[in-house]
């Protein structure tokens, strides 16, 4: 599978796939799916946005058998175009039923650069099955409020998409109880979510300079969406932060299965 937009710069694209087959044979790893995440994939980039490949990665059987288990993440070097990283897929599940968002976003992204379907569904299929809704509600509280800053009210405006985000998201959860799979991009949140008409458009005004601008520089956090972001983190507050975070044993054990299923 491969999904790339003709708005992707072709020659970062070659190198982000390049990176991605020196990874697989220096490691000796499947890379089983490889995505753009963060603002290009979130809907809200710049013109000097980075390039944000995140990537999923299997190791032979063997590997996690041993007695010293191998690193459970593989980085490439960073600058400012490229941050290309990724998790060993053992990790993402123990993250995925802890309720961290992070993987279900990859899994969702609108951005492949390569990924086999099959494993991308079948992942999706379990986090549908295992995640609580409450735990990825306390993911995205706990990422909203740390762009959050209620003692400042002149704020880096790029921050805005940071917080909006988390609140849409949170959002999306109260108005589709019993789910837990939020779509990925900014736009699609709002979309699904019976956001007020005020928040949407201040949202678009905000977009359509930061999609032309490589810096927004700092100004107010515009009231409409401070209003909004507020009322959905104190609302979140009440819903999801003393939730019961204990796992139940049956979905470790989906879990493991799944994992089983993957490397033998």
């Amino acid at each position: 599978m491969r999904n790339i937009p003709d708005t992707l710069d072709p020659s970062v694209v070659a190198e982000i796939d390049a990176r991605l087959e020196r990874v697989a044979g220096a490691e000796d790893v499947a890379v089983s799916w490889a995505v753009e995440s963060g603002s290009r994939a979130w809907g809200f980039p710049s013109p000097d946005s980075d390039y944000d490949c995140r990537f999923l990665y299997l190791r032979p059987a063997n590997d996690y058998l041993g007695l010293w288990p191998r690193r459970d993440v593989i980085e490439t070097p960073l600058d400012k175009v490229f941050d290309v990283n990724g998790w060993d897929v053992a990790k993402a599940l123990r993250l995925l039923l802890k309720g961290n968002a992070t993987v279900v976003e990859w899994l969702t992204s609108p951005i492949v650069y390569r990924g086999e379907t099959a494993f991308r569904d079948g992942l999706l299929d379990l986090a549908s099955e295992v995640i609580d809704p409450a735990r990825v509600g306390r993911h995205y509280l706990h990422v909203g409020r740390n762009q959050w800053d209620l003692e400042s009210e002149i704020v880096p405006l790029k921050k805005v998409f940071y917080a909006l985000r988390p609140a849409a998201a949170l959002r999306w959860l109260r108005t589709h109880p019993g789910s837990a799979v939020a779509p990925m991009d900014l736009a699609t949140l709002l979309r699904e979510s019976e956001v007020p008409e005020g928040v949407v458009r201040e949202t678009q005004e905000l977009l359509a300079v930061k999609a032309v601008t490589r810096e927004l520089g700092e100004g107010r956090f515009p009231g409409p969406l401070a209003s909004f972001v507020l009322s959905e983190f104190e609302m979140a507050h009440e819903t999801y932060e003393m939730a019961d975070a204990s796992i139940e044993p049956w979905k470790m054990a989906r879990v493991d299965e799944f994992f089983r299923s993957l490397i033998l």
